[in-house]
């Protein structure tokens, strides 16, 4: 029916056999006018509308990108449609012209003209709208689509609904729970409680968060790009199956010598095309696959960042910043790396399935043997899996502990080197690090035997299959048809069959992940109606009745708080440490949970913390805050934060870039900024935790002056300082008592005062009269001293910048360089070398050096190295031969056609078969196992260099080591191994092809040519952009970081969104350089796969070509080998890859191996055990500077201190004072002359004999997580009853005696759980457990109040009467009472002598003294 209108509308025959059937075939003319026109065409007409749909989408086309190819494009389309035109007008002129025949031209040949011509018309406009070429300058804007903020705002819109649900059914659970509970203590009060304990805390860790709501957010939010992907893969699998049926066609055609050869070339060019076809569906499933990862990780940083913002203090406590950082960094990363392969969930059965019915229709029953051996490999691979997680668990573990310590020990570097406590720390990193090696290898074992499982399953499942299927009955004879086939199919049931535990253990990883996000993104949110805003009431703020807690349920904090604060006053809150102070400042910022009352605040706040936060930003960032600039507005502000004269040592001004956590500023610079931040915003509501503590005296007299006093730039402002300066209470409005969290008394100073309570008693204690000191006006603000003088701060800098610009340029990860130049600066307007004071991480270009690679080699051993290479050869010698036994074997089915083939010979077969197949296993294994040991070898040398070098490098340096030690461990052992098995298989299946079809050797050589430039090309492209994609992402989580440690700023001035949208922006820019690598990946991918397709097509082609003097078996084995190429090439070049940016970890960790480290710890000359016992000084012309080329910082100080004198060392800023103290624990070495303490030269002892035997009270109290006791004394010297002693004059006697744990108390990261009088007074605590004869005393009384720091001062007059103590003052009070003071100014000694001497002699150190308001008459007094 169909045949014959199809006749009639071609006027011939459609199909006719004979015409194939000869040496040169043909088509009849009617199949080659319709079907073989339509399908074309259909295609296009097909494809027409989604292509029109973005042309009406874009509504200008853009003309700036009419490029010589799109002109091209129009020029051939516009031919197209003429020779359409003209065909239509030759078949018009044969039907109806002048000599036109009777018989009708057929309706086919007006049919297809017109369809030609109008295809064209709408194809030359899709054309014009055709995306235009991608240049780099485009490729870096995102679309719309892809931004984060897109994506976020899609998730976030799922998210609520999901996790709304999920609540619900939360609550739910936990009512059943509770009524069934109670039922049981009814029933059976009685029952063993072990068990139940048992029972609680398993139940307990389960879930006490509303769960599984974020896989279907996810699946909702992503559901068309999953869809999508899925159609490609689906028609990828399908396709996968052509290739054994056609490589089948390919061996019975060269069986049979009768077949014409057309038939051979038409199923080389067939196997090509279903390779082609392949290729382009799997590449477009990947682009999609890997979009959505990085979508997903996107959308996930995001809600973990804006999770953040609103967390509640609880949730806050669970998690470190640095947990939370690892949410955003590693848990979102897993979360990219499945949804890579969600897809292989049911592609891998699916695949599964379809082999086994083409296997069965091939070999029969017997499919079952080699299917069951497979089945057998799944539990036993899922039972490696979980075994491994286990260890990967444990593992990661130890690697947050080694970090954890690491990173403290790099953030307090200093203490560690003035305490000389590095081996003690060495050896805790190297204990950590010895357990983790541990599980490391057990890891490795684990992972050889599983290699094993998987070499010997191809091997154990063809044996098994061709064992039965010969064996079962004697006619089953091994054709090399049914072989190859078989193999091939083989080949694919592979692939998902070792893709499946890995897919598996990768989801049990992840859902790990799932439950750490589900909690932390599940978490309550700060309590927003903790505070009204109501504007009816008419004071400012207003505290009823209200008791405030940390925690939902803990005993509150502050009970009973009333207050009630007029707008325009300026209250004081003073108290002891501990009396819940800044608490109170936390209460009114909204951040503790109200237990009872309420808080009412009319008005914005701005909020200054005790410890000031500062953004890694320009000083002038840090200050505007997100507010416009106004000059004149933003110099009032500098002016009155006594800011300028700081302005005028940074390069660039108020635009110089400021580290990290505000390295490059003093304590009391970054306070100040913190200040200016404040005064800046203009808000209502000041709230000032504290900011004059970490200020000089005169520097703190000036603010309050011009800032925070009656007569400031705030004066109209509600101001509420808590403080512990005594002299500024007398200019204040009202003072609030606070005592153990309650408000004890309210009221003026002067009333306080004659009310004779809590209050008058404090004053007398501590005042003395510094209440009636001269308020002198003197405007002398100086820039105070930063903790390392200028001189220390541009050395950082410089060196960080020299090592980046070393030939190498070492690659920091968030490297902090420091700032350069002290010039006052010029012209603000160009970007100074200095201004940048964070560097853009340099990176290193170009191909990595071949040494890099040859070290990692050493690391692991030269005899380990040759024999893995040596037995993995081997291996792959064991497989080519297995294969070329098969091959032989399939060739017997000729032999002994029609004969009964004897049981011996098969015997032999089988044997040699399976023993081929079980040596390639053994080898395999015993390669492994030897590359485990080598890696781990490897890795232990290689840390334990870096780590040794690290704490015997100078302070100078910055390191950032997270990354580069996880790579060594894991990732360069797994890639090394893959990329020695792709380059031996790939070598194989060439040298397989090669001896099947000789001729195959001409064509090797321009393929790898192809191959080499492609692959170089790529790696170089993929390796930058990989380094773009690191180098983008740390802003991302150090931004993060300090969003998080900056939290209660951020909520206070409400900014929240700000914060949104620049980690939105730093998401982007990241972004930006992972869409290029993806798509970088399958431009690779697809000339790859290209070019193993080619290897396919030319080995069947020579195999036609030369079809007479082959075996079939050798046909079937040299292309079923090629097959398998394509994917082995594309391991390769990804391997190599990943190999090149992997091993840059190893360059960058024999880097900070190398470098220059500071003078030996112990020398020759050893001091004696009592030495110093005297604790005399001498300096004797002693002359300093930080680098050769430098200026010096002490230019010659010659002095001499007497055993148990107390000397005060005084001068402003970069007069030198912190550099004394760097150099008697030779911090920094002299450059002339000496120091000698009771006349041992102190440069000719090793450097902890020298630390050992000094002691330091540091200016910032830095504590390391651990218990109170390693915080004390690391080496387990001391017994207890010692250090309760020195608690108990440090005043930390009640407090330790309170806590649980007394002395194994943990103290938290950087000591957070402590005040940060606590921290002082612990600091005070080593010192006294030291009981060395020197005391240097880097004032830091700043941060304590006044009971705390008078505490101090007595315990140090009293324990350490005997010793020499030299004070670095900020405050001249308390060094009145010294035996002499030294003055420095610029580096030399000005003045030397007693106080009171100095005070006649009306020099240097009576300005000063003057200023901070002391008289000769109060002198006296003292």
């Amino acid at each position: 029916m169909c045949a014959a209108s199809l006749k009639e509308y071609c006027g011939s025959d459609f199909w006719n056999e004979s015409y194939l059937e000869r040496e040169d075939p043909d088509l009849p003319v009617c199949l080659e006018q319709t079907v073989l026109v339509w399908i074309p065409l259909g295609f296009l007409w097909l494809s027409a509308p989604w292509n029109l749909m973005s042309l009406c989408k874009r509504s200008q086309v853009n003309t700036k990108h009419r490029t010589k190819l799109y002109l091209c494009k129009q020029l051939v389309v516009f031919l197209l449609f003429l020779t359409a035109i003209g065909g239509l007008i030759v078949t018009l002129v044969e039907d109806f012209g002048p000599n036109s025949s009777a018989e009708k031209i057929s309706a086919v040949y007006y049919t297809n003209p017109v369809l030609f011509a109008v295809t064209w018309v709408k194809f030359s406009m899709v054309v014009k709208g055709y995306k235009k070429p991608l240049v780099q300058e485009d490729m870096w804007e995102l679309n719309e689509v892809d931004s984060t903020s897109y994506i976020t705002q899609r998730f976030n819109h799922h998210m609520q609904f999901e996790l709304g649900k999920a609540r619900i059914r939360f609550q739910k659970e936990l009512k059943d729970k509770l009524l069934k509970n109670r039922g049981k203590s009814m029933e059976a009060p009685s029952q063993s409680n072990d068990d139940e304990n048992k029972k609680k805390k398993k139940k307990k860790e389960d879930i006490n968060y509303p769960n599984s709501w974020l896989v279907t957010t996810i699946y909702k939010t992503f559901k068309w790009l999953l869809i999508e992907s899925a159609f490609f893969k689906l028609l990828q699998d399908l396709l996968a199956f052509a290739s054994p049926q056609l490589l089948k066609l390919m061996i019975s055609f060269t069986q049979d010598k009768s077949s014409y050869a057309w038939e051979g070339y038409l199923y080389a060019v067939l196997l090509l095309v279903v390779a082609l076809l392949q290729s382009l569906f799997l590449q477009q499933y990947f682009q999609r696959c890997f979009v959505l990862g990085m979508k997903v990780r996107t959308a996930l940083m995001a809600a973990v960042y804006k999770k953040a913002l609103v967390m509640s203090n609880d949730n806050r406590k669970e998690s470190t910043v640095g947990e939370t950082v690892n949410l955003m960094s590693a848990d979102a990363q897993r979360f990219n790396d499945v949804t890579n392969f969600i897809h292989l969930l049911w592609s891998c059965p699916l695949q599964i399935i379809v082999s086994i019915v083409f296997l069965w229709l091939e070999l029969g029953p017997s499919t079952l043997a080699g299917l069951l051996v497979m089945v057998l490999m799944v539990p036993i691979n899922g039972f490696l899996a979980t075994k491994a997680r286990n260890f990967q668990v444990k593992n990661m573990k130890f690697k947050d502990k080694r970090m954890k310590i690491m990173n403290e020990m790099l953030n307090g570097i200093k203490i560690l080197k003035l305490f000389a406590w590095e081996p003690s720390f060495q050896s805790q990193v190297e204990d950590i690090r010895g357990d983790e090696l541990k599980v490391m290898k057990k890891f490795a074992y684990l992972t050889s035997v599983s290699t094993f499982i998987f070499t010997c399953a191809p091997a154990l499942v063809s044996l098994a299959t061709f064992a039965v299927f010969v064996g079962v009955s004697s006619n089953n004879i091994l054709t090399a048809e049914k072989a190859f086939t078989s193999i091939s199919l083989f080949n694919i049931l592979r692939f998902p069959l070792a893709m499946l535990p890995m897919l598996i253990a990768s989801i049990v990883q992840t859902a790990v992940s799932k439950k750490r996000l589900e909690k932390f993104l599940g978490g309550d949110d700060l309590d927003s109606d903790i505070v009204r805003h109501d504007p009816s009431f008419n004071s400012a703020i207003n505290i009823s009745e209200g008791a405030f807690a940390w925690e939902k349920d803990s005993e509150p904090l502050l009970k009973n708080v009333s207050l009630d604060i007029k707008p325009g006053r300026l209250v004081a809150v003073v108290g002891a440490v501990g009396s819940g102070k800044s608490s109170l400042m936390s209460a009114l910022l909204g951040e503790m949970h109200s237990t009872k009352g309420f808080i009412n605040i009319r008005g914005s706040l701005a909020f200054v913390p005790q410890q000031a936060w500062i953004q890694n930003a320009t000083l002038r960032d840090n200050i505007l805050f997100g507010s416009p600039y106004e000059e004149q507005r933003f110099e009032d502000v500098l002016e009155a934060c006594a800011l300028g004269p700081d302005l005028k040592l940074l390069s660039a001004g108020d635009l110089t870039e400021i580290g990290e956590k505000g390295i490059n500023l003093s304590g009391g610079q970054k306070q100040r900024v913190s200040l200016a931040r404040a005064a800046y915003s203009e808000a209502d509501i000041l709230l000032l935790d504290d900011p004059l503590s970490a200020v000089d005296s005169h520097v703190g007299k000036h603010l309050f002056d011009k800032v925070i006093g009656p007569k400031g730039i705030l004066q109209n402002k509600t101001r509420v300082l808590v403080t512990h300066g005594i002299s500024f209470l007398p200019y204040v409005d009202e003072v609030v008592v606070l005592v153990n969290g309650q408000v004890s008394e309210v009221g003026s100073y002067q009333s306080l005062r004659a009310s004779k309570g809590a209050f008058s008693e404090f004053l007398d204690t501590y005042a003395k009269e510094q209440s009636n000191q001269s308020h002198s006006k003197e405007d002398d603000t100086q820039a105070d001293s930063p903790p390392e003088d200028a001189v220390s701060i541009t050395l950082k800098r410089e060196n960080s910048i020299r090592r980046s610009q070393r030939g190498t340029g070492s690659r920091f990860d968030h490297i902090v360089v420091l700032n350069s130049t002290l010039k006052p600066t010029e012209d603000v307007g160009e970007t100074k070398k200095g201004q940048r004071l964070i560097e853009k991480e340099t990176m290193e270009t170009g191909q990595v050096k071949f040494s890099v690679y040859l070290q990692y080699l050493r690391a692991m051993g030269w005899g380990y190295t040759f024999w893995i290479f040596f037995i993995y050869f081997i291996q792959n010698v064991a497989f080519i031969g297995q294969n070329l036994w098969l091959s032989d074997w399939t060739n017997d089915a000729a032999d002994y056609y029609n004969i009964t083939y004897p049981s011996h010979k098969r015997d032999t077969r089988v044997g040699v078969f399976g023993a081929l197949g079980l040596a390639q296993g053994i080898l395999v294994f015993i390669g492994t196992l030897l590359l485990a040991n080598a890696s781990v070898n490897a890795s232990r040398i290689l840390h334990s260099r870096l780590l040794n070098n690290i704490l015997r490098v100078p302070i100078f340096y910055c390191f950032s080591l997270h990354s580069d030690i996880f790579t060594v461990d894991e990732a360069i052992p797994q890639s090394f191994r893959s990329w020695i098995l792709c380059l031996l298989g790939v070598l194989g299946t060439l040298f397989v092809i090669c001896l099947a079809t000789p001729f195959f050797t001409i064509i090797i050589i321009p393929l790898a040519v192809i191959y080499f430039f492609v692959q170089r090309f790529y790696v170089a492209t993929s390796r930058q952009l990989r380094r773009l994609d690191s180098v983008s992402r740390s802003p991302i989580y150090s931004h993060f970081g300090e969003t998080v440690s900056g939290l209660s700023v951020i909520r206070a001035y409400k900014h929240q969104e700000r914060f949104l949208k620049h980690n939105e922006v730093t998401i982007d820019e990241n972004l930006k350089s992972v869409y290029p690598w993806i798509v970088s990946n399958r431009w690779l991918a697809i000339r790859l796969e290209f070019l193993g397709n080619l290897v396919v097509f030319f080995a069947a082609l020579f195999a036609v070509i030369s079809r007479n003097s082959l075996d079939s078996g050798l046909v079937g084995l040299s292309i079923s080998y090629a097959l398998n190429v394509t994917q082995t090439l594309n391991w390769l070049v990804r391997m190599t890859s990943e190999l090149e940016t992997n091993i840059v970890a190893v360059e960058r960790v024999s880097e900070y191996s190398e470098l220059e480290n500071e003078a030996p710890w112990v020398t020759e000359l050893r001091p004696s055990e009592k030495w110093p016992e005297a604790g005399r000084l001498q300096f004797v012309d002693y002359k300093v500077r930080y680098r050769p080329e430098l200026d010096l910082v002490l230019k010659g100080i010659s002095c001499d201190i007497g055993s148990t004198e107390k000397i005060g060392i005084v001068g402003r800023t970069g007069a030198g004072k912190s550099s004394l103290t760097n150099c008697l624990f030779r911090i920094i070495e002299a450059a002339d002359g000496h120091i000698l303490i009771d006349d041992v030269d102190i440069s000719k002892i090793g450097l902890h004999d020298l630390r050992n035997r000094l002691t330091i009270i540091p200016q910032d109290p830095v504590l390391f997580s651990g218990t109170l006791r390693m915080n004390l004394d690391p080496f387990d010297k001391f017994s207890d009853g010692e250090l309760w002693r020195v608690l108990e004059l440090s005043h930390l006697k009640d407090y330790v005696d309170g806590l649980k744990e007394g002395l194994k108390h943990e103290v938290a990261e950087g000591g957070e759980n402590l005040s940060v009088g606590q921290r002082q007074l612990l600091c005070l605590a080593r010192a006294l457990l030291r009981k060395s004869r020197i005391l240097i005393l880097d004032e830091a009384t700043a941060a304590v109040d006044l009971e705390t720091d008078d505490l101090i001062q007595n315990t140090i007059r009293k324990e350490f009467s005997h010793c020499t103590v030299l004070t670095i003052a900020h405050r001249l009070h308390s060094i009145m009472d010294s035996s002499r003071v030294m003055v420095l100014d610029a580096g030399q000694i000005v003045e030397f002598d007693s106080p009171s001497n100095l005070m006649q002699k009306r020099g240097h150190f009576y300005s000063m003294a003057k200023d901070a308001g002391i008289t000769a008459e109060s002198l006296t007094a003292l």
